[in-house]
């Protein structure tokens, strides 16, 4: 069944719309459901429900529902992946696997490596594109939410807000080339249910020793194993090695 959601509480006693322009077109044109087509419906409280589609209009399609689904989907940690503006292509594919792969939260960052620039004229249509391509990821892997994706234009901004954060992880280069094995593993096994964990990671070229140093005094460098990773690909390492240590490891 295919997977939408309404950003409301779920409660059986009450009626419910799906009213996104993109999710009314996919069930009509797309998946051309009809009148009593069963649909999953997740909701922002993360309940998640089979649902009946009972009316279909222009601007909504009204949905009952009918069974609570039991699931647990989420990375038992919050997870917000920090990463420098990188080509176009990798950083939405690196969005959409890192969704699937349970971030809560994204952050892009205009570093001082960073080839990609981002000017404020483009910040609103790259953030509408980016969410867009997150929510589809987040609804084809049976998330339970959204993951919510901001810009800053540096990482000052982030170094101002870290406080909010139970872990902050820096995936710096010179230390996987130093060896550095140990730190990130003793990490992830230190991690409790509901820990809000921050993990910074640098554009093509690296993180600058500069922006490495801003967070000496509140963060830990990590290596990722013993290969030098890509850009889009060092959150997926670091996604997968929390989820086996956590999902599959309890």
């Amino acid at each position: 069944m295919q997977r939408y959601f309404i950003n409301q509480n779920a409660d059986e006693n009450q009626r419910f719309f799906i009213e996104d322009k993109g999710d009314i077109h996919h069930i009509v044109n797309v998946m051309r459901h009809q009148v009593g087509t069963k649909i999953i419906v997740t909701f922002s409280n993360e309940q998640a429900y089979k649902c009946e589609i009972s009316s279909i209009q222009n601007d909504y399609i009204e949905v009952h529902l009918i069974e609570n689904l039991e699931i647990d989907t989420e990375l038992p940690q919050k997870i917000t992946i920090c990463s420098g503006l990188i080509k176009a292509d990798k950083y939405e594919w690196m969005l959409q696997k890192a969704t699937e792969l349970g971030a809560n939260d994204f952050i892009a960052v205009g570093m001082q490596r960073s080839v990609v620039k981002l000017t404020e004229s483009k910040v609103d249509k790259k953030l509408d594109r980016w969410q867009k391509i997150i929510k589809e990821a987040a609804e084809q892997s049976y998330r339970l939410v959204i993951p919510e994706i901001q810009y800053k234009s540096n990482l000052k901004m982030i170094y101002d807000n870290i406080n909010e954060y139970d872990y902050v992880l820096i995936a710096y280069e010179d230390a996987a080339k130093d060896g550095e094995a140990s730190t990130f593993k003793k990490q992830v096994q230190n991690f409790k249910s509901g820990d809000r964990v921050l993990v910074i990671f640098g554009p093509e070229g690296g993180l600058s020793s500069d922006e490495v140093e801003m967070f000496n005094a509140n963060a830990s460098q990590v290596g990722l194993g013993p290969r030098i990773l890509r850009a889009e690909t060092a959150p997926l390492y670091v996604l997968s090695a929390v989820s086996y240590q956590k999902d599959l490891l309890g």
